[in-house]
């Protein structure tokens, strides 16, 4: 099957840049391996309108947050009528804003933690008290979490704050925090690939343990009986439909002590790094990396 002139959409002006470069150049390997007429293109370098004028029949978006994971570049692409990866406007632009996900994911009665947005003047006593401690403080529109603060005291809640609303320049979301493994799932079409559990050193799976350090441990088979495993599977992908979400991508969650799962969100366009989970759990179906690329390659659409 031809794919035609495929531009791989890499770099971009988010905080996660340095991650998109290591995903698209990974992609845009593995595209030529399979003999696929692939380029790297960088939106922060060039106009995007540059695609149709250069012949680009399909884009394998790579692009991580803002500007390449929250609907922006979807909707220039439907307009010129180019074929793409990954969920549509709709679902990116939802996926992408953890606040709005939880209110969805609320009102379909899937279960996900309790939070509070953050304000300035807010009373950190009875933040506290609402959510207890320890909670999680995060901004409400970034990925790869940056930004994210596990706070233990109610002392630490301002820098938390902070550090999520003004150095991200974002909504502020303070949510329970979970005490128990967490697990990613990742879609490929209508399949739910194995579910990986995520051991990090000391259970902080921060952006240095997610993409640059060997410490972290990826467990798959993630070691959940295999009925338990399948009704997260179907939750997980309940929690990707119910966002609008198609193609591809990733949902990420945890089990309480109870046993009881909590989403947590949902990555429209995951990382495909050396570290990334979707080509873990590919692996675990007999899926190479190059086959993965391409098999989203070839799920590329319009609307």
């Amino acid at each position: 099957m031809s794919h035609g002139k495929v531009a791989v959409l890499m770099g971009g002006r988010s905080a996660e840049r340095e991650v998109s470069l290591m995903s698209g150049t990974g992609v845009l390997k593995a595209l030529r391996a399979k003999a696929v007429d692939a380029y790297a293109f960088d939106p922060a370098e060039r106009d995007l309108a540059e695609l149709r004028r250069e012949g680009f029949t399909r884009c394998f978006i790579a692009l991580h947050g803002r500007g390449g994971e929250d609907g922006t570049v979807q909707g220039a692409l439907e307009v010129m009528g180019i074929p793409y990866t990954g969920s549509g406007v709709l679902g990116s632009a939802i996926a992408i804003d953890k606040w709005r996900t939880k209110m969805i994911w609320l009102a379909g009665g899937l279960p996900t933690p309790r939070y509070r947005i953050l304000g300035a003047h807010d009373d950190w006593d009875a933040v506290a008290r609402d959510l207890g401690l320890p909670l999680i403080v995060k901004p409400a529109n970034e990925g790869s979490t940056l930004g994210l603060t596990k706070v233990t005291a109610v002392s630490q809640l301002p820098a938390a704050y902070e550090l999520a609303a003004n150095k991200y320049r974002d909504t502020a979301l303070a949510e329970c925090f979970v005490d128990g493994p967490e697990y990613t799932a990742g879609i490929l079409g209508d399949a739910v690939l194995p579910l990986i559990r995520i051991e990090a050193p000391q259970g902080n799976y921060d952006y240095q343990h997610k993409y640059f350090s060997d410490a972290t441990q990826y467990l798959c088979p993630c070691g959940l009986p295999a009925q338990e495993e399948d009704k997260l599977k179907a939750l997980s992908l309940d929690a990707f439909r119910l966002l609008g979400c198609t193609g591809w991508g990733r949902v990420d969650l945890m089990l309480d002590a109870a046993g009881k799962p909590w989403l947590l969100e949902v990555n429209t366009s995951p990382g495909m790094t050396g570290h990334s989970l979707v080509p873990i759990a590919a692996r675990a179906v007999g899926m190479t990396y190059e086959d993965l690329c391409l098999k989203i390659l070839e799920g590329a659409h319009v609307g």
